[in-house]
């Protein structure tokens, strides 16, 4: 065999060790972003990723230590780089298709733990493959580079540190740069190429593999021009926006009477606009008792804050119905800012802080008559905003008669529950606490507060409320459940929110899927597609 000529130059081979190690941390990071939109974000999702390329890696060591002392040909190594560089290619084109197939499949075979299970086999179908390639590169390399005994540590140790260094910049560049700027699936083509061309230029200098050189660059090509979509909801047709920040997916859409906001494809809408300027008929419209409990119509310089701003939907209802307040919001989403303002007409004179809730709150020293803290949506509920330590800081930024209004939007049935563990651990906090649950959602509205008097003043103050929303407050004032605390509390040590609320989660998937594989056992698969 003749060994290529660019094998002489260690430099080649340790910008082989570099660029591995950085497409490893960046499809790790891509597949975060490929599945939250079907699976969420949570701790949960991160642990089967981390888990299932891990084993990808071991996997892939084991079987490139192996393979290069059996046959020490460059060649096998810089092939394999060849086709995890296309099957990275084609994650934007068919991975999405992939992860609907599996969730399918998983629907009639699966009857606990839907999302974990989801999860991971679409996990171990998309990346285990392309990463455990990748796991063959170090072993390989070490074979090619140690020339003697005499400096096979500094040797294998350059490797490291160039392997380290690559994943270093794979974990900033998608995240800060690639992701934000161009999308996910661009990012996988940005990676996918980098590896294709480290290959390329190998047989190119070796002049051998012409045939697969070819057949790569065309799927490559072909993956480009297919896979450069950055549509999630494939499903999803005339969406007004679609794109991807530093922390979610985004989509809106819009219709005659509504824009809508949604940072999760299955996980239904995180912020309202109606162009009539109607109530909502959703949480946001039962939120709207915390002014009233706090007398805001009865005062001078009141002041609303909502932790999880969103697009400002409870912004721009407090205005319309409590123009006496200042309001201002806090949102960690910097694009969700943007559309704010570009799609659901959030009034200027609202400031919105571009910044983390609790840290927010550990800033300022301003004091609130109405606190939201709307920052949890499906399972990715931040431990830091739902501990004893987070719900006293609350009440220290809070009035003496002030009230704090959370929304719990997933409503468990089981003992022990997100929403009793949540509820227990801001009646550790506060003394007087009501839940409201919103018919036809999952939603419940909790209201706290340290003043005896919340339910009555929101009934005196509720004489003065436009007739429209008097009529609905009212009803919610009648449905109000004072709430009776268990043992369950959380704290900045101790917060299993991932597997609280996927508990939740799971259980509400569990309920709507029973109600298709009826149909499927009546009526086939015919019927089925039929009731979709």
């Amino acid at each position: 065999m003749n060994e290529a000529p660019i094998l002489k130059n260690k430099i080649y081979l340790y910008l082989t060790e570099f660029f591995s190690g950085m497409s490893v941390m960046a499809v790790e990071l891509g597949a975060s972003r490929l599945l939250a939109p079907y699976f969420s974000s949570s701790q949960i999702v991160w642990t089967i990723i981390i888990g299932t390329i891990m084993i990808a890696m071991a996997l892939g060591n084991i079987y490139g230590g192996r393979s290069a002392d059996k046959n020490p040909n460059p060649d096998r190594l810089y092939r394999r780089l060849l086709i995890a560089a296309v099957w990275i290619a084609a994650i934007p084109v068919a991975g999405k298709y992939v992860i609907m197939g599996i969730s399918a499949v998983l629907v009639f075979s699966v009857n606990s733990g839907f999302l974990i299970w989801a999860a991971f086999a679409a996990c171990m179908v998309i990346f285990v493959f392309p990463l455990f390639l990748l796991g063959t590169v170090t072993p390989s390399l070490v074979k090619y580079t140690v020339d003697s005994l005499d400096d096979n540590g500094k040797t294998v140790g350059t490797l490291g540190a160039a392997n380290t260094i690559g994943s270093i910049l794979g974990t900033f560049l998608p995240t800060f740069v690639t992701i934000p700027a161009v999308g996910t699936s661009i990012t996988f083509l940005i990676f996918a190429g980098i590896l294709l061309v480290l290959a390329l230029a190998y047989f190119i200098s070796r002049r051998a593999g012409k045939k697969a050189v070819a057949a790569s660059l065309v799927l490559f090509l072909l993956c480009c021009a297919l896979g450069h979509d950055n549509s999630f909801a494939f499903w999803e047709k005339d969406l007004a926006y679609e794109g991807e920040s530093i922390y979610n997916y985004l989509q809106v859409k819009e219709d005659e009477e509504n824009v809508i906001l949604s940072t999760n494809v299955l996980f239904g809408v995180q912020s309202i606009l109606k162009k009539n300027g109607s109530l909502t008929g959703m949480y946001y419209d039962y939120a709207l008792a915390a002014p009233f409990m706090a007398g805001i119509s009865e005062k001078e310089n009141a002041k609303i804050l909502i932790l999880g701003m969103g697009t400002g939907t409870y912004a721009s209802q407090c205005r319309r119905y409590f123009e006496n307040a200042d309001i201002e919001g806090v949102e960690i989403d910097e694009k969700i800012i943007a559309l704010a303002g570009d799609y659901f007409e959030l009034p200027e004179d609202i400031p919105v802080t571009n910044y983390d809730g609790r840290a927010f709150l550990n800033a300022v020293k301003n004091q609130y008559d109405v606190i939201m803290v709307d920052a949890y949506q499906d399972i990715t509920i931040p431990f830091q905003m739902s501990s004893v330590e987070f719900f006293t800081l609350v009440r220290e930024h809070l009035k003496e008669d002030g009230v704090m209004v959370v929304n719990m939007n997933m409503r468990g049935q089981r003992e022990g529950n997100i929403n009793q563990y949540l509820a227990d651990t801001i009646s550790e906090v506060f003394h007087e606490i009501y839940t409201i649950d919103v018919p036809g959602t999952t939603n419940r509205e909790l209201f706290a507060s340290n003043s005896p008097d919340m339910t009555e003043q929101m009934k005196a103050d509720l004489e003065k409320a436009p007739e429209q929303l008097k009529e609905m407050m009212l009803s919610v004032h009648d449905r109000l459940e004072p709430y009776e605390p268990g043992g369950y509390l959380m704290t900045d040590d101790k917060a299993p929110v991932e597997l609280l609320g996927m508990q939740v989660i799971d259980d509400i998937i569990m309920d709507e899927l029973q109600y298709y594989r009826e149909i499927y056992e009546e009526k086939g698969l015919k019927g089925l597609l039929d009731s979709m």
